[in-house]
Formats: structure tokens, sequence, C-alpha cells
């Protein structure tokens, strides 16, 4: 034996060891750091969590967990993230086609279905706003309104 083996014993590691999810939970924590004087979990942590929630179904509860992050003091690019991770959940939920996209800043927006003759939307979905789902809104005030799928008509 050399020197170097024999300096260095063999221990085999005592306990379980950290589940693949553990480990993503891990990294994507360092990549966005995220202070313990921050209230509430990370924008990172939710959007990871978000997607666990959809790839178990709940399209909903992913949704929703979205719309509590608070996206003011995000990245721009941790915004833009977030939104293509709404963006996606939204789209999968509201498949209609008759769903509006408005999105008035970097990681705001709110998914709006026309009720009655369409001068007024109901709030289906947001981000970064303080609308909740089910309330009215008028459309004349809404700039930039956009089909939420392709082929959708508004």
């Amino acid at each position: 034996m050399t020197t170097a083996t024999t300096s260095v014993p063999f221990t085999a590691t005592a306990g379980p060891q950290p589940s693949l999810e553990a480990l993503v939970d891990r990294l994507v924590e360092s990549i966005f750091r995220s202070t313990d004087d921050e209230p509430g979990q990370s924008l990172a942590r939710s959007v990871h969590d978000a997607r666990r929630l959809r790839h178990a179904g709940d399209l909903d509860g992913a949704l929703a967990l979205l719309a509590g992050v608070d996206m003011a003091a995000a990245e721009p690019h941790e915004a833009r993230w977030a939104y293509n991770e709404w963006l996606d959940l939204a789209r999968r939920r509201c498949r209609e086609g008759r769903a509006l996209v408005y999105s008035p800043d970097l990681g705001r927006a709110a998914v709006l279905d026309p009720r009655g003759d369409g001068s007024t939307l109901e709030v289906l979905a947001t981000l970064g706003m303080r609308w909740r789902p089910g309330k009215t809104v008028s459309r004349r005030s809404l700039r930039g309104l956009r089909p939420l799928v392709k082929g959708g008509s508004q």
C-alpha cells in the first residue's frame, strides 16, 4: 500500500442520503440565493414548487402559489423565468381559446376571461398583481391585451 491509501481511511457514510428532489432544491436555492431575513419563500423556491405541483396535476395550486409571489424585488432574469412558468401554467389551465393575457410590466400579468358583451373581463389568474381571481375589470382601461393561446380570438 502507498502512503496515500493508508493515511485516508475509507468510511461509509452513515445515515440516509439526500433524495434527488432535495438536491435539486439545494441547487435551485444556490442559483437564486435568498437571505434569511426575506419574508416568505424565495422566488426560485416558489417556481420550483409550482413546477412540482404542475407535474402532480395541480394546475390551480401551482397558479395560486405563483400568484402569492412578491415580484417587486425580483431580478429581471428571475421575473422572466417566473413569468414564463406562470404563462405555461395558465395556458395549460385555460385552454378554451377565449382567455386573454394582460401584462403591464415585467413580472406582472393576469389571465382574463371576457364576460357578457366583452366589455368586462374576469380575472382567472395573476402574477405579481394585487388582483385576485374572480375580480371583474373593465376592458377599456387595459392596453395590450392578447390571446392566451395561439389561434384565440381577441
